[in-house]
């Protein structure tokens, strides 16, 4: 607790209280800086919210669940969020079956109404900080979800993997977290680098959605590029587009291949922008260097379908390349990380260097 309210007295020190005065809505200003270090002293004359969400404030879905504040475009919001447990589990000795109350999974903090934001529009946000607010963090091993063990929708006669958690210990100054095999024998430590494995929107139609579930609304990506120094940029789809974010990872290796990465609550530092009458069909990162789609589907390869096509729009808009070209080019020029294995929805990130676009002879 005590990170919790150092983070939200010192970030940004210069701005002013809780909600400063309205501003108007501006264009988002593409990417942000390569992976912040200076999020308290970056110059920011819109409003401000410091906001630290009480248990009852949480929500367990995109969709269905009403704002739990209401902000100007380009407010700049300070915040927390809890870790993907709701933080029932604080040791190894914590099994996921014990300690979790069903259907609290991955809680969110908000949603944020943001002021006049309409189907049809695009938030941009701009994460500017995103760090560990706890000095541990923790993992799990659940039966019947993962990529490598028997579920409901691939079926396998073989005993499933027993039940089992890990906590790190975080090591701020090495940013290193540090953990213990089961039977105590072997030590490992994994880097540091903290994303959120939840942003999202309300999802069209009303439509209530799961905190589990990736979608074109965002929702649970798992997308390491959700870092800061990078802006997201996702389509709103109901009125105040009800923004919120969530499931904080420490770390986590491509894939998410055992249901969990390392998990911890956040601290969140990011800026809401909105950009008026322009869509965005699927979630698309940005920064400096690269342009990104994350596509989410089933089969692994439709996810992944999602994304390019994505792209090779990307590329025919802002080079003019017929759609055949923009195709070779996309297929020589991306890479293309699967970035988690074990979700209702499986998702693929599809990424471009933008230095490397083509220009005209």
């Amino acid at each position: 607790m005590s990170q919790r309210r150092r983070f939200l007295q010192q970030s940004s020190l210069a701005l002013f209280g809780a909600a400063a005065a309205s501003a108007a809505s501006r264009m988002a200003r593409g990417a942000g800086s390569p992976q912040t270090t200076a999020a308290a002293a970056i110059k920011h004359d819109g409003p401000v919210l410091r906001w630290t969400p009480r248990q009852q404030d949480l929500v367990y879905t995109f969709g269905g669940a009403s704002a739990r504040q209401r902000i100007a475009p380009g407010t700049r919001i300070i915040s927390w969020s809890e870790d993907c447990f709701d933080g029932a589990i604080k040791t190894s000795a914590d099994l996921p079956s014990k300690v979790l109350t069903p259907g609290r999974d991955n809680p969110q903090t908000g949603p944020f109404h943001i002021e006049g934001a309409e189907p049809g529009d695009t938030l941009a946000i701009r994460l500017l900080s995103i760090e560990p607010a706890r000095d541990y963090a923790v993992s799990a091993s659940l039966p019947g979800f993962g990529a490598l063990v028997g579920t409901d929708q691939t079926a396998m006669l073989g005993a499933s993997l027993p039940e089992a958690s890990w906590r790190y210990d975080v090591d701020a100054k090495r940013r290193v977290a540090r953990t213990t095999s089961g039977d105590g024998r072997h030590v490992w430590e994994v880097p540091l680098a903290p994303f959120l494995g939840c942003i999202g929107v309300a999802p069209a139609g009303g439509e209530v959605r799961s905190t589990i579930v990736p979608g074109n609304f965002g929702g649970n990506l798992d997308c390491t590029e959700v870092r800061a120094g990078n802006t997201v940029f996702l389509g709103v789809n109901m009125p105040g587009a009800l923004f919120s974010f969530g499931d904080g990872h420490y770390a986590m290796g491509d894939g998410e291949i055992m249901g969990a990465a390392i998990e911890g609550a956040m601290n969140v530092d990011l800026i809401v922008d909105l950009i008026k009458g322009v869509n965005t069909p699927i979630p698309r990162l940005e920064n400096a260097q690269e342009v990104m789609f994350i596509g989410s589907g089933r089969p692994l390869e439709d996810a992944a379908r999602v994304a390019y096509k994505a792209m090779v729009g990307w590329v025919r808009e802002h080079t003019g390349l017929s759609e055949l070209d923009a195709y070779q080019f996309v297929a020589q020029t991306v890479r293309a990380p699967i970035i988690q294995l074990v979700d209702p929805e499986y998702t693929v990130l599809v990424k471009l260097d933008k230095g490397r676009l083509p220009t005209q002879r």
